[in-house]
């Protein structure tokens, strides 16, 4: 059974930047994900380092077991909690791949 990559990109609203405390905040919940939601292979986080017009603001890279585990992975609270902060200052996109 494959594996499955979760790669999230997230993009600042207007507005928002590295020195608000919300952007802050967003960036330490997505932190701590790998250490509080279970299933997870691997987690790594990260702020962009692309000075382009295209570049997103920040990556979220996940590796899980299987498809049940990624369901269980996006309704576990405390990503739904992390996923609620960074709604409020970003929007983002999506890409869930077989390896």
């Amino acid at each position: 059974m494959p594996m499955i990559r979760h790669i999230v990109l997230f993009k600042f609203k207007p507005g928002v930047n590295w020195r608000d405390p919300a952007a802050l905040a967003a960036e330490r919940s997505s932190q701590l994900v790998g250490e509080r939601v279970p299933g997870l292979l691997h987690w790594q986080v990260g702020r962009n380092t692309a000075d382009r017009p295209i570049a997103y603001d920040f990556a979220a890279i996940g590796l899980l077991p299987d498809q049940d585990t990624l369901r269980r992975y996006l309704d576990h609270p405390f990503h739904q909690r992390s996923a609620a902060l960074w709604s409020a200052i970003s929007t983002w996109v999506v890409a869930d791949i077989e390896e």
